[in-house]
């Protein structure tokens, strides 16, 4: 199994007992996902000591308050690291006022254009914004291979799929209250489905009181199996072969 989105700097215990378990519940592939400068590192720092980690460098919504060339010149230095598989996590998020919607915009913008120029794929974020995102996505980013992170818009999925978007499910889809969403992940075709743990958050529902690890993604397959009536080690090949093309495993 492959866990497409987590971020191995806010989980705990540290890196090389978080790819152990993993390694130990069958999850042989993790992206790690920067969301500033200093997780982007951190995250090509995890890649590089282990064989199983690839990076994502990105400027997540909430830190981009005041993004300027600067910042995208060390985004796009950063990106040149043959560690780094994708671009991201970026995208809007209007849930918290933790930056200027135009800083938002404007480095949303810019991390679709580095995507475009690295030809790598682009990791979405999107709360409580979804007019926005589609929106942006729609004019600016015809021609980026793109992942809807934590995929949250159940009523846009036809959108998404009409445009080749892939859809990454995290632990949240298993949540009792979240039935639309479930649903959602019974019509995503076998070529566009991914699965993510969003580590440390969405801890999938059979293991909900624990803090979330890469380890914990197999829930969240299971779960997404079982809905889409398939055996496990089939779905499991669906999501290796999807992250094998998209981010280069």
């Amino acid at each position: 199994m492959i866990d497409s989105h987590t971020h191995l700097d806010s989980c705990s215990p540290d890196d090389s007992d978080l790819v152990a378990a993993a390694e130990a519940a069958g999850v042989h592939r993790m992206l790690t996902v920067g969301t500033d400068g200093a997780s982007c590192r951190a995250a090509l720092a995890a890649a590089e000591a282990f064989p199983q980690v690839r990076a994502a460098i990105g400027r997540h919504p909430n830190s981009a308050t005041g993004f300027d060339d600067e910042d995208l010149a060390e985004l796009r230095a950063l990106a040149a690291h043959p560690a780094c598989a994708a671009v991201g996590e970026t995208g809007l998020d209007f849930h918290r006022d933790n930056a200027p919607a135009q800083d938002q915009h404007r480095a949303f913008r810019a991390q679709i254009e580095l995507a475009r120029e690295v030809d790598k794929p682009l990791v979405i974020h999107s709360r409580a914004a979804q007019e926005d995102t589609l929106a942006t996505l729609i004019e600016h980013a015809e021609g980026v291979r793109v992942i809807m992170h934590c995929f949250s818009m159940p009523d846009r999925l036809d959108e998404c799929l009409e445009r080749g978007w892939w859809i990454s499910f995290a632990g949240n889809v298993t949540y009792p209250s979240a039935g639309d969403l479930a649903a959602a992940a019974q019509r995503v075709p076998d070529d566009r489905l991914l699965v993510e743990t969003d580590a440390p958050y969405l801890t999938a529902q059979p293991v909900r009181k624990e803090r979330n690890q890469p380890a914990y993604v197999v829930h969240t397959a299971r779960f997404l199996a079982e809905r889409r009536g398939v055996a496990y080690e089939e779905l499991e090949a669906t999501v290796q072969r999807n992250a094998a093309a998209l981010l280069g495993w």
